[in-house]
């Protein structure tokens, strides 16, 4: 724009000292116009920050805005005083009163149409660079600028514009709370959710973005932006999610971490379906992409977690099956190997168990005990721990389910390596637990969820740390988790190796000589008489009389020692069973194990346990004969049938 032009937009006065003036006003306009990398500092080298102020402190519009122009040249970012001074001396009504002109809405004398964009962009640099000085951030003056700055944001595209108002916004939401919930109410993450796809790959203003963002999680529950901007939330994490896939510096932590706060919290199910709607090439790809380039490279201990729990809210948002999902680069004409990303994670959480467990027995046994900072480390080893055995009994899950579909995608190859890192992480596990045992120690969710772990694993591979498994057999069903009174859940994750092992004579044995059979006893009565018995507790209660079963059938191959009262609390849990289900299997079950009880004692020692009485037997007996009776009558049907044929 030329100098004339200028000259007539603002109606400066001839005389001599206007004509400096305006001639300032024209170089400085010009900078403005070219942005500040462009400008040459000598061209306002003759001012001094004393005369920039009394500039600012003029009667008319034009010395301020020519004060304005020059504070870049003698106020740093970090010059708080300086800043404080200009602030002082311009008011906040001038700037008021220059960005509303800016925004087309404003009175700054003797302006035009055609400065409104150099108003605008003068007013936003001003304002981000004041708002360094926290106390002018935390103004109310500040504060009230944000619904402007947001329309600003909603209707430029000069990425300079829209970096400073971004910058303007996470600074006066940074000084206080109430810019904070400003921002909130005047509708700031619809803004950003409208402005964060179109913006350029890690630019800066991706990256204030990003912190904006996580500075609002950090103040306002993730359960309240949710229910008032659930469709925003999912614009977010698919365009977060492609910075944390394509971007090689801090920001692709940064994004990691967003990612984390976004999809790990306790109750995201609307989100998750909201987001399952969205293309899965994009956003779940970008994150396995941006999960994969971290386990494969060497970054802090703290940012491999991190990915390891974004990993495992990816799982639980597709399953399994998302582990071993077809990746393809943009960069390479080879696809990615479908088993990379589910074996590094396998690795890296094999990796964190074994620190993890270490650290957690030093704390345990070696620390400081009742000291705050043992306690926080604790709680937090405990919870990361967890992560990474999800994810083994995930990666167990998804082996044990392999079929004809997944067969081409895990090769004998990939199966071994995978059993490979198994068989030495259930090992690892296991000489945690045996270090519990040694120290005495049988109550905790971290024991309990070792000892869920083994048992996901044993289920598939009962035969695997045979010896150090049965050393421990006794143990691992005497754990009790934190809220427990007795033994209970250690008993049901171990029940489907338990029913595998005793099939076999040895492994009957090794169920009785460590006491194993009464806490199956016990598990299997606790099943049956809750309160809340659930559809998902029948496998569990089919597998513990199949281990009952089994001992009893093999009574004569192994010594094994109950008292009555065991038989007795048995033989009522089933009584209770068969008149509280209508399923024929279930009958005929609790009449097999009654049977086997009734030959293996005798009613006479029964009926001399005070918790046993004629009633009982009498149910229990004719129990035994309506599936007797059932059992002819099908039999009888097999019969006609065939001669039908």
């Amino acid at each position: 724009m030329r100098t004339t032009e200028y000259r007539t937009n603002f109606a400066i006065q001839e005389s001599s000292e206007t004509d400096s003036l305006a001639q300032k006003l024209t170089v400085l306009f010009s900078y403005l116009q070219s942005g500040p990398k462009h400008f040459n500092a000598q061209q306002g080298q003759s001012l001094t920050l004393e005369e920039c102020l009394k500039l600012l402190k003029g009667e008319r519009d034009e010395q301020r805005l020519a004060g304005l122009l020059l504070v870049t040249k003698f106020c740093k970012a970090d010059d708080h005083s300086s800043l404080r001074r200009v602030y002082e001396a311009v008011g906040s009504l001038f700037l008021d009163r220059l960005l509303r002109t800016g925004m087309g809405k404003g009175t700054i004398s003797s302006s035009g149409d055609n400065n409104r964009d150099a108003y605008l962009n003068l007013s936003i640099a001003v304002l981000a660079a004041l708002c360094r000085v926290p106390e002018i951030a935390s103004s109310e003056d500040m504060i009230s600028k944000i619904p402007m700055i947001l329309e600003v944001i909603s209707t430029q595209s000069c990425s300079s514009v829209l970096e400073e108002c971004c910058e303007f916004l996470y600074l006066v939401s940074t000084a206080s709370e109430n810019g904070i919930m400003r921002f909130y109410e005047s509708r700031g993450i619809k803004v950003l959710a409208s402005q964060l796809p179109s913006l350029q790959d890690g630019s800066h203003l991706v990256e204030i973005s990003i912190k904006l963002l996580q500075l609002i999680l950090s103040k306002i529950s993730l359960d309240t932006i949710r229910n008032e901007y659930l469709s925003e939330l999912s614009v977010i994490v698919a365009a977060i999610a492609k910075q944390f896939a394509i971007l090689h510096n801090s920001l692709k932590f940064e994004a990691l971490h967003l990612l984390n706060s976004i999809l790990s919290s306790t109750d995201s199910s609307q989100l998750l379906k909201t987001l399952q709607l969205r293309p899965q090439d994009s956003w779940s790809h970008n994150i396995r992409v941006g999960i994969m380039a971290i386990l494969q490279n060497r970054v802090a201990t703290a940012e491999r977690l991190q990915a390891l729990i974004l990993a495992e809210s990816m799982v639980s948002i597709f399953g399994e099956d998302w582990l071993i999902s077809q990746v393809s680069t943009n960069k390479t004409q080879d696809p990615t190997p479908a088993d990379m990303c589910l074996l590094l994670v396998l690795e890296q959480s094999r990796v964190e168990i074994a620190v993890l467990l270490n650290e957690l027995a030093y704390l345990k046994y070696e620390a400081p005990q009742d000291t705050l900072a043992t306690v926080e480390a604790y709680s937090l080893k405990q919870r990361n721990v967890a992560v990474a055995y999800s994810l083994v009994e995930k990666i167990i899950k998804l082996i044990s389910n392999v079929g004809e579909n997944e067969g081409a995608l895990l090769d004998e190859g990939t199966l071994t390596k995978l059993i490979l890192q198994l068989n030495e992480t259930i090992g690892v596990v296991l000489e945690y637990l045996e270090d519990a045992k040694e120290h005495g120690q049988r109550k905790g969710d971290d024991l309990l969820a070792s000892v869920r772990i083994i048992g996901s694993y044993l289920a598939e591979a009962p035969v695997a740390c045979k010896e150090k498994v049965q050393d421990l057999l006794g143990y691992m069903l005497s754990i009790e988790g934190a809220d427990e009174q007795r033994p209970f859940h250690s008993v049901c994750f171990l029940l489907p190796m338990l029913c595998q092992i005793t099939m076999k004579v040895e492994g009957c044995k090794a169920l009785a000589s460590c006491g194993g059979l009464k806490a199956v006893l016990d598990c299997f009565s606790k099943l049956i008489g809750s309160n809340v018995y659930l559809v998902e507790d029948d496998g569990r209660v089919f597998l513990a009389c199949d281990t009952i079963m089994n001992l009893l059938l093999k009574k004569n191959k192994v010594q094994f020692m109950l008292d009555e009262s065991a038989f007795v609390d048995l033989l009522k849990a089933l009584a209770y069973w068969s008149e509280n289900t209508d399923d024929m299997s279930s009958k005929m079950m609790a009449s097999s194990i009654c049977a086997l009880i009734f030959d293996y004692t005798s009613e006479e020692a029964l009926l001399n346990n005070p918790d046993f009485n004629h009633g009982t037997l009498r149910s229990l007996y004719q129990l035994i004969a309506r599936c007797l009776a059932s059992s002819e009558q099908v039999n009888k049907l097999y019969c006609r049938l065939g001669s039908i044929s």
